[in-house]
């Protein structure tokens, strides 16, 4: 009898379990393995991908050093559609009129008035409100708000807070607001931790505008966050590379359009871009910055340049920015301090084109060369006279002197300016192109800079394309061969020929790329690449014989560069002072001579060729050669063990003074007393129109941040008080992390950055 109703129980207990087995089962069909199916079938439920940007690779110097990376910051977006809809459910249940406005257009050339909903109304009743509550609201640009909408709808969420502090972010993560449309998200923001140190070589990012961010850009996706994208220098020129490529997140909506869940298989991890090395080395980049600014130099550049690979070594240019500034968007404020400042600190002065006075005068030595004249001595008598103009010398114009008969080297040296009207002359101005052609003048080197400019080597086709109603003739042959007149060149362009003086012939093309590396592996290196050689057809007896003279300027006693000798170190150079004038802020025709020097060192062996600019000096001998000297001898020490600490450098200031002589504190008392004013300032062709300095500005626009209109400012708490933040609490359907917290100070990374909390 007991078995009996042992059977019967177990046969019970088998018949439960099976029907727990088939409910179970049968739950799991319809709730997971035919999940997609029934979300299908609900009215209005929809799958949304979201573009996840992928975060910028690095940007380092040729050791390492970081010049640009990337740290979190937080944001509030706003989906604008979705907002729009929630309120039209809200008002059609309340039965509430909604809000309008109108705004002027052009038809076909006519205008009119149209109605569109107040945007701006149901921002401020549904989200500002809120934001004021939480005391994280910020003033804001009506305008922007509206036109964004007009163009976007939702599919481009618009950014509302771009600058959350973390305090702020943790707040508006822990209380979940409940507002429809509004993301709070980590961003991967560009950061230059080194601030202004090479600031117009990396340039900085921004933000596509409304025209960037077209529709075959944001094709399938349903909201688009876009990319940063370089906006000038390096981060511009690189941009392709730096670039990450973005990611995917799929969220799944309920019949109401709410979030209800992400559909994790369909997640795509975004991908950090390539990081860039640079041929910059940051610890001469910092050398040729100070040597600027300890110098009292307002306005001027140093170049720095290894003669056996073109590698631009170090590329400084006063005034300065700090390209932090930029990111994630400029204050209207700011921008319009730097866009305006008469000093133009955005302009980098080593790509820009500069009369070069005697400088020039090593191109025209080489066209002599392929001439040879290159032996042949000519008369300096104080003055040559071309038609009817008489063209003097510097020497007769500051003593009533002359140079007499002398030969190229001892004419470099001296820096003799009827020698090189004769000699330029002789040489010709065809030969003189050919020259400028392989060395780079008068036209754009290739250097990864957008704003290179390529500068005036001037001659009868440019003449005719330019003042057609001119003859060239041959005062215009010797005003250019003394770097005067028309002629423009930059201080990368005049390093770049000191390089190839220094090399023995060699015109290599000055290049910023070092290589392109993927995970630690390079994916691009980039050789030095020749631009041309001049010595296949100018022997090394001839290069010698400027080499010579440019050793002569700086160690024999009557050489104008006196001041860049470098104990135990044989130091080659030129000096060149143009003439030049600016309008002061009066209006009034006002000097601002550009003094130059360019120099190579060791003599043998060179590892250096330096260029420096002074604008608004009294001499290269006494300007700018002790720059270059405070160059070389710090760039030459460094094989010494020289250490030079890695640091952020505050923007340089700018500034008009006249700068009499360059004389460092440390430096005690001169080397030798500067007396030369190397005056090779032309006469007889049209020389330099008086201008407004500089004669360009800088093409590229940033992100601007608008200042608050009145409307958008209403009520704003921003500077208040407000309640401390308490622990983060992660929530929403975004969150892959779980409960693992952001700390402020957490990098970007291709996991924590891209956190999404949409709190609803």
């Amino acid at each position: 009898m007991v078995v009996k109703y042992h059977f019967r129980l177990y046969l019970l207990t088998l018949v439960i379990l099976a029907g727990f087995g088939l409910l179970v089962f049968r739950l799991w069909s319809l709730q997971i393995d035919r999940r997609e199916e029934f979300v299908k079938m609900i009215p209005g439920a929809k799958k949304e991908r979201a573009r996840i940007p992928g975060p910028r690779g690095e940007i380092k110097d040729r050791n390492g050093v970081v010049l640009a990376s990337n740290k979190a910051s937080f944001e509030v977006r706003v989906n604008l559609a979705e907002v729009v809809t929630e309120y039209k459910r809200e008002a059609k249940k309340t039965k509430k009129a909604l809000p309008e406005v109108t705004f002027e257009v052009v038809e076909r050339g006519i205008r009119r008035k149209k109605p569109e909903l107040d945007i701006y109304a149901i921002f401020e009743e549904t989200i500002a409100a809120r934001m004021r509550e939480m005391g994280v609201d910020k003033g804001y640009a009506t305008d922007s708000l509206r036109v964004h909408y007009r163009s976007f709808g939702g599919a481009v969420p618009w950014v509302y807070r771009d600058d959350l502090t973390f305090t702020e972010f943790s707040r508006i993560a822990e209380h979940n607001l409940g507002l429809p449309g509004v993301t709070v998200a980590e961003r991967a923001s560009r950061v230059y931790p080194l601030k202004a140190l090479a600031c117009h070589i990396i340039g900085y990012v921004r933000l596509p505008d409304d025209q960037r961010a077209s529709t075959e850009e944001r094709k399938g996706w349903d909201y688009y966050v876009p990319d940063d994208f370089g906006g000038a220098g390096v981060e511009k020129s690189f941009d392709n590379h730096l670039r990450g490529k973005p990611g995917a997140r799929v969220m799944q909506r309920d019949q109401r359009g709410r979030p209800v869940g992400e559909v994790s298989e369909e997640y795509e991890e975004p991908r950090k871009g390539n990081d860039v090395y640079l041929t910059l080395d940051a610890r001469m980049q910092i050398i040729a910055d100070k040597a600027l600014r300890d110098g009292g130099v307002g306005r001027g550049a140093v170049v720095v340049i290894d003669p056996a690979t073109g590698e631009v070594l170090a590329m400084s240019s006063v005034p300065s920015y700090d390209q932090n500034q930029f990111i994630p968007s400029i204050q209207e404020s700011d921008w319009v301090a730097l866009n305006e400042s008469k000093t133009v600190p955005l302009l980098n002065r080593a790509v820009q084109g500069f009369a070069p006075g005697s400088t020039y005068k090593i191109p025209i030595s080489f066209a002599g060369c392929l001439a040879g004249i290159q032996k042949n001595r000519f008369n300096c008598s104080g003055s040559v006279t071309y038609g009817n103009t008489s063209m003097e010398c510097w020497i007769q114009r500051q003593n009533g002197g002359s140079h007499g008969a002398i030969g190229l080297s001892d004419a470099i040296m001296k820096s003799c300016n009827c020698f090189f009207y004769r000699y330029g002359n002789a040489a010709g101005i065809a030969n003189i192109t050919k020259v400028g052609k392989i060395l780079g003048v008068g036209e754009r080197t290739g250097i990864e800079l957008e704003d290179e400019k390529a500068g005036i080597l001037p001659n009868p086709d440019w003449l005719r394309a330019n003042r057609p109603t001119e003859r060239w003739s041959d005062g215009y042959t010797a005003n250019t061969s003394i770097g005067q007149g028309m002629v423009l060149a930059s201080p990368l362009q005049m390093a770049s020929v000191t390089a190839t003086v220094a090399n023995g012939g060699k015109a290599w093309n000055p290049h910023l790329l070092k290589c392109v590396m993927d995970d630690g592996k390079v994916v691009i290196d980039n050789p030095p690449s020749l631009r041309g050689d001049l010595s296949a057809n100018v022997t090394a007896e001839e290069i010698e014989l400027i080499r010579k003279g440019m050793w002569k300027v700086v160690n024999d006693p009557g050489g104008t560069g006196k001041s860049a000798r470098i104990t135990g170190v044989e130091v080659a150079g030129k000096t060149g002072t143009a003439q030049n004038w600016r309008r002061n802020e009066r209006g009034v025709k006002v000097d601002d001579n550009h003094t130059w020097f360019i120099s190579f060192a060791p003599y043998q062996n060179p590892k250096f060729a330096v260029c420096v600019l002074v604008q608004n000096g009294k001499s290269g001998g006494g300007c700018a050669a002790p720059v270059a000297r405070r160059v070389l001898e710090q760039c030459l020490a460094l094989d010494n063990g020289y250490e030079v600490p890695i640091v952020a450098m505050e923007p340089a200031t700018g500034h008009f003074n006249h700068v009499s002589q360059v004389q460092y504190a440390d430096a005690g008392v001169p080397l030798v007393p500067v007396t030369d004013e190397d005056g090779d300032v032309g006469a007889g062709a049209p020389a330099a129109e008086a201008v407004d300095e500089p004669v360009s500005r800088p093409s590229a626009t940033p992100n601007i941040r608008r200042k608050a209109d009145s409307a958008g400012s209403a009520g704003s708490s921003s500077g208040q008080n407000v309640p401390q933040a308490v622990p983060v609490r992660r929530v929403g359907i975004f969150n892959r992390g779980g409960s693992q917290e952001t700390k402020p100070s957490e990098p970007a990374s291709n996991g924590g950055l891209f956190r999404r909390f949409f709190n609803r």
